[in-house]
């Protein structure tokens, strides 16, 4: 059933984008539905099932996939010799069910279960050892404080259960559910913007409800937080409310540092477009929100506050980054060589961020020489893309973040889904590969051939995109003479910095604009609409 949302449902026929049409995937799952639109039907006149609600279900699917498949981690045991509840963890079960989470051990393990403040709790790891170190709370502050809220919740939730009121069952348990229930809204959230973001092509939103990497990792952290941060800001840009975008990807940034980086596909497309004013307003009002709810905690307690970046600044190189693809297969001892403990890989940090610099560089010289500017959706993903390709570190959560991104910027249900279920399947070989060969676990060869095809196949995308950049007329959201419909100010507005020659076309067109015409003679679609 295809039909209109929200503000959509006063385009035209020809303006509706019909996947069953479009898209020989959906074409060919709509065949138990009755099949493909008819030519003749009626299209957003259904009183309940909008794009956005089927949507929405699909997600709410989805979630529900999702959280079964961890539920096998906060399963229950009764422990004879220790007459006691506990979590069963026995025979490896995280990993032998593929169910593990960060958020069940790091109940404890951040000492959540104790109900002190994260950043002013610390504790000792590895008492005792010559590895002894001081802790604390090592994830950003609205992340920190997420965890803190879920765990009075639990406190208040036991509480009550242990009145006859509720059920009850392992504080750990109590806890995932929790979290897993804020989650789930926060990714509803991103579903919801996107689909109000894609007004002409609001099912794409479909595709994100139903990614198979939201069945494997929605609850796998914490990060569809700020997933719902960044869809909801670049909503706001959408609609021209720069300020408004910017608080929430400062909000975003407080939980995942990721929003920030769409900073800076809007610094290239402002500084194009001759909108830096915008572009201002959104940056000052992101950096300050930002400001703004780190800087109690910065300082009531500088040295918790500091362990998130103190933390990433000593990490390794991750199992599933390309920098260990390298040291393992070309039996390499890496940029540091063997490290001490506690000993900062400075030169795979160094080299990590000079190369998503670089990335960067490239990125910006694409967004001010392609021929018609680039959507700010495209160089958003290309930046994205970039920083967990170049990264020391890709958790196999991160994934969810270029989700959003990546259906805006080239919704070709086929490419994507191809690549989000290749994603979604190295979740397989990962567990598989932590069991450990003591218990016939999978080599990591088997597990760094699934990160190298991921790779490549994220590859792909950005080249997929880039050539739709330098040719706009084979990109699907540029129907119907489009420039931008998710650049907000950016949209239809006129070039005034680039790095490559005008031809004579296009100069002609500025002198016409310049004799007060208001639309140019043969004007590129796209580009000057104005």
């Amino acid at each position: 059933m295809d039909g209109e949302v929200g503000d959509t449902a006063t385009l035209t026929p020809d303006q509706r984008v019909v996947p069953t049409w479009t898209e020989p995937l959906v074409a060919s799952a709509s065949g138990p539905v009755g099949g493909p639109l008819g030519t003749h039907a009626a299209i957003g006149r259904h009183w309940f099932w909008t794009p956005l609600r089927v949507a929405l279900l699909l997600a709410v699917i989805a979630l529900t996939i999702g959280w079964f498949g961890k539920a096998a981690c906060v399963q229950q045991f009764y422990n004879e010799d220790a007459k006691q509840l506990e979590l069963d963890w026995r025979s490896s079960r995280p990993f032998v069910a593929m169910c593990y989470s960060d958020i069940i051990p790091l109940y404890s393990a951040e000492r959540l279960n104790e109900g002190g403040f994260p950043y002013q709790t610390s504790w000792v790891d590895d008492e005792g050892k010559p590895t002894a170190h001081t802790r604390y709370m090592e994830y950003p502050v609205l992340t920190g404080l997420f965890q803190w809220v879920n765990a009075k919740f639990t406190e208040g939730w036991l509480a009550v259960a242990n009145a006859g009121w509720l059920p009850t069952g392992l504080p750990v348990t109590i806890f995932f559910d929790i979290s897993a229930f804020w989650l789930a809204l926060a990714w509803l959230v991103t579903v919801w913007a996107v689909a109000r973001t894609a007004r002409r092509r609001p099912w794409d939103a479909a595709l994100i409800a139903a990614s198979p990497l939201v069945m494997v990792h929605a609850f796998t952290n914490f990060d569809t937080l700020a997933t719902a941060c960044a869809a909801a800001g670049v909503l706001a840009w959408s609609r021209r409310r720069p300020g408004l975008a910017g608080v929430l990807l400062g909000i975003g940034a407080a939980a995942k540092l990721y929003p920030l980086f769409l900073l800076g596909p809007l610094l290239v497309l402002c500084l194009r477009a001759g909108r830096m004013r915008a572009w201002g307003r959104t940056t000052l009002a992101a950096l300050l929100t930002w400001a703004l709810v780190n800087l109690p905690i910065l300082l009531a307690f500088p040295r918790g506050w500091w362990e998130f970046f103190h933390r990433n600044s000593l990490r390794g190189a991750d199992p599933d980054s390309i920098y260990n693809v390298f040291v393992q297969f070309a039996d390499w001892e890496g940029f540091d060589g063997p490290l001490a403990f506690g000993q900062t890989p400075f030169w795979l940090n160094v080299v990590s961020a000079a190369l998503f610099l670089l990335c960067c560089a490239g990125i910006a010289f694409v967004g001010l020489h392609a021929p018609t500017r680039p959507r700010l959706a495209q160089l958003g993903f290309l930046v994205l893309a970039a920083f967990l390709l170049t990264n020391k570190v890709w958790s196999p959560q991160y994934s969810l973040w270029l989700v959003p991104l990546a259906v805006l910027a080239v919704p070709r249900w086929r490419l994507l889904l191809a690549w989000m279920v290749v994603d979604a399947l190295i979740w397989a070989p990962r567990m598989a590969f932590y069991l450990g060969d003591d218990k016939k676990g999978l080599p990591i060869d088997w597990f760094l051939s699934f990160v190298i095809v991921r790779d490549l196949a994220v590859i792909a995308l950005c080249v997929l995109v880039i050539y739709e950049i330098y040719h706009p007329a084979r990109d699907l959201v540029r129907q119907h003479d489009q420039d931008d419909p998710h650049g907000g100010v950016l949209d239809g507005a006129e070039d005034r910095v680039t790095v490559r020659r005008s031809s004579r076309r296009e100069r002609g067109e500025r002198r016409e604009r310049r004799d007060g015409r208001d639309v140019a003679v043969g004007a590129v679609p796209g580009q000057d609409a104005g």
